[in-house]
């Protein structure tokens, strides 16, 4: 069980702060309401990764991650849907938690989500300086939704 809370980013102050980043290229071979099958190929790393929709608060779901070789990642990739995520993800250390900040290329640029992974619904933690506001439950911000209607797109980028 995943358990995640997402927010937008309002600056880059946080990249200070980062520890790692990773280049992350991802495609869905499935992308729907009820779930989604994913490809991602980051930094030497690859997976196949399966998730059911979100709980109501769009905090809490199924994942289950697979791990691929690159070179299955790399034509297994090919499978997916036209549109291919790619990000930069950062990783930040603030009191206690791992934030992982992504900033969004090509068809979303613009867009920088952190987010950050509980042990449950009940944990408490503290926003960074550099967080805007909380998107868990928008739909719009999941990347298997970025992959069909990027960001770029949107009448207002907001």
């Amino acid at each position: 069980m995943e358990i995640e809370r997402k927010f937008l980013v309002k600056d880059n102050s946080f990249m200070e702060a980062a520890f790692k980043k990773k280049h992350i290229r991802q495609g869905f071979i499935c992308a729907d309401r009820e779930r989604s099958v994913r490809i991602r190929i980051a930094g030497n790393e690859a997976y196949l990764t399966i998730k059911n929709a979100s709980d109501e608060r769009g905090w809490s779901r199924y994942e289950f991650e697979i791990p691929l070789s690159s070179e299955n990642a790399r034509e297994m990739i090919k499978l997916c849907l036209p549109e291919i995520i790619e990000k930069v993800r950062h990783y930040v250390e603030y009191k206690g938690h791992t934030w992982e900040v992504d900033v969004f290329f090509g068809e979303n640029e613009g867009l920088t989500v952190a987010e950050i992974e509980l042990e449950s619904e009940n944990d408490t933690f503290e926003l960074p300086a550099w967080i805007d506001r909380e998107v868990s439950g928008d739909a719009r911000y999941y990347n298997a939704v970025l992959s069909k209607n990027p960001y770029s797109k949107w009448p207002s980028q907001q």
